[in-house]
């Protein structure tokens, strides 16, 4: 079985542990990440997370047994800076990425020693709550280039015939300086625009149409600094010619920001 790839847009910080306080802005979005599993039809062997919250100079996996937590967020309540995922690693998949990024042309090399960021550990723990898949990270790379990203994903492809579930963590609109009721109009542009471009566009039309981003209605208004959008290009490229379905979709979050996750593939 082929699995899907999916780009999720991961909401804010430790959300899954303070769902108390967010009054269900988080609901739609913690439906569609409980519905995955369903979606994707089997256990994968392994998660295969590119979130936006990592970047090197280079394509980097996480290779530790064990990952540790990374708490990376400021001003939130203090047990969210003792939360645990204590899913596994997976070295062996972390040594296969690599394998596969290296014969594609691209610089690759392994972090025994990164943990999960929220990009990761948040989201996982609403798709996977048991922590009893194996969950590991490949970094972004500096310097953003969208062709390499999507060309990495390519290389990436294969994984998904061997169980391993390939899953571009970031958001459709981020711009936290432009966050609540002004950003209505500039994120639903943008969300239209990845709307047609990922769902109404023939599969090379879509690979043009994200390697030219920053021509989109409100590009730099939705993504000031493209970290959230870029492990689109990695899902999107590993995805090859599959259709896109969006599994999430919400036009009042955080007071009127348009947000939106896609799956590539599956059912």
């Amino acid at each position: 079985m082929t699995l899907p790839t999916y780009f999720i847009s991961h909401g804010g910080g430790p959300w899954p542990w303070m769902k108390s306080e967010s009054n269900g802005a988080y609901d739609q979005l913690e439906a569609s990440l409980k519905a995955m599993p369903g979606q994707i039809g089997e256990t994968p062997q392994a998660v295969l997370v590119i979130s936006g919250h990592w970047e090197e100079h280079e394509f980097t996996a996480m290779s530790s047994p064990q990952p540790p937590m990374v708490y990376d967020y400021a001003g939130f309540p203090q047990h969210t800076y003792g939360i645990t995922y204590p899913a596994p690693g997976s070295p062996r998949t972390a040594e296969r990425v690599r394998r596969l990024i290296e014969d594609a042309g691209f610089a690759a090399r392994l972090d025994p020693l990164r943990g999960f960021d929220h990009g990761t550990f948040s989201p996982l723990a609403v798709i996977y709550p048991q922590a009893n898949v194996p969950v590991l990270q490949l970094s972004l790379r500096h310097g953003y280039e969208p062709k390499d990203h999507i060309a990495v994903g390519r290389a990436l492809a294969p994984l998904r015939d061997e169980g391993i579930l390939i899953l571009g963590s970031g958001l459709s609109y981020h711009n936290l300086r432009e966050f609540g009721p002004q950003a209505r109009d500039p994120s639903a542009a943008f969300d239209l625009w990845l709307q047609q471009t990922l769902v109404a566009s023939s599969p090379a039309e879509r690979i043009t149409r994200l390697i030219n981003w920053e021509s989109a209605p409100a590009a730099r208004l939705a993504h000031p600094r493209e970290d959230h959008l870029l492990p689109l290009m990695v899902a999107v490229g590993a995805a090859g010619d599959d259709r896109a379905t969006r599994v999430y979709h919400q036009d009042d979050f955080f007071g009127g920001i348009t947000v939106s996750s896609y799956r590539f593939g599956g059912r």
